[in-house]
């Protein structure tokens, strides 16, 4: 399931829906995900990001639509399901062990990916995947120097790092991000901003984001969702230029511009820009204080 097939997208929503009762929350979105990109999803409260990646992720089942994975119809598949063929995601709250160290919080997650039926009580401490493939993904979102701090030590920073990291440890080819940068400093963006650069590489990645000084730093594509519907979707420099977006999304015409203006200012001073080497020296820098 993890090998590419062509040039088809690494993860697909066609007309993806989703209703509540008499409410519409997503409706008829269509959304691809392709390898080495980061696509960003933006939109104003209630606008249906939450509910569409849970919909991509397989937390909840579309009402209409589908959703392939390498061209293969997942459409309905439970979150775990996904997970193991090769979906992850973080939330807007942090997600962690809090008593357990960061290495333990990697592992446990590489455990949840390379655990066999016949091995259930096995620990990850002596599963040897898990240790492998927790201690790689500890490494590469920067917090190897963390390792045997407990989660609930690290910053708020420091914990979006660790939920990225745990994603990693399941092996992932598409990376559902829902709010990462959320409360968040200044430093700690762009350290995840570098992270997520880096991470573009071997990876689809899907970044659900209100910052829009970060989105438009990082993003390879962007799509805007109005009320559950998708009203323009393409690269950062079509999206700047777009009216029914500037508009749909400060309210007025007035203001119109300001979005413009952000997208411009983003460019000039990228969100982290050369921050690569620096995103995990930063993190030393605070597991060692």
């Amino acid at each position: 399931m993890n090998a590419r097939h062509g040039n088809e997208p690494v993860l697909r929503a066609a007309g993806l829906t989703r209703r509540f009762g008499g409410l519409t929350a997503v409706s008829g979105v269509d959304l691809a995900l392709d390898l080495h990109q980061i696509h960003a999803v933006i939109g104003t409260n209630g606008a249906g990001k939450s509910t569409l990646i849970n919909l991509l992720s397989g937390e909840l089942a579309p009402t209409a639509g589908q959703l392939f994975l390498h061209g293969t119809d997942v459409t309905g598949w439970p979150q775990p399901r996904l997970a193991c063929a090769g979906v992850g995601r973080s939330y807007q709250r942090n997600n962690v062990f809090a008593p357990l160290s960061v290495r333990e919080n990697c592992r446990l997650a590489a455990q949840s990916r390379a655990q066999r039926a016949w091995r259930l009580w096995e620990s990850a401490q002596s599963c040897r995947t898990a240790r492998a493939l927790g201690d790689e993904a500890m490494e590469r979102a920067g917090l190897a120097d963390c390792a045997a701090l407990p989660a609930m030590a690290l910053s708020h920073g420091q914990k979006r790092q660790l939920e990225v990291a745990m994603c990693l440890a399941t092996q992932p080819v598409a990376l559902l991000l829902d709010e990462p940068l959320a409360g968040m400093g200044a430093e700690e963006s762009a350290r995840m901003l570098s992270l997520l650069r880096d991470l573009r590489e071997g990876h689809a990645i899907l970044l659900v984001e209100h910052d829009m000084d970060a989105v438009f730093a990082v993003a390879d594509r962007i799509t805007v969702m109005v009320n559950g519907v998708v009203i323009a979707s393409g690269e950062p420099a079509a999206i700047r230029a777009n009216r029914e977006v500037q508009q749909a999304y400060l309210g007025d015409d007035e203001g119109a511009g300001e979005l413009a203006d952000v997208a411009a200012d983003a460019d000039s001073h990228p969100h982290g820009a050369g921050a690569g080497a620096g995103a995990a020296a930063g993190t030393r820098k605070e597991c060692a204080a």
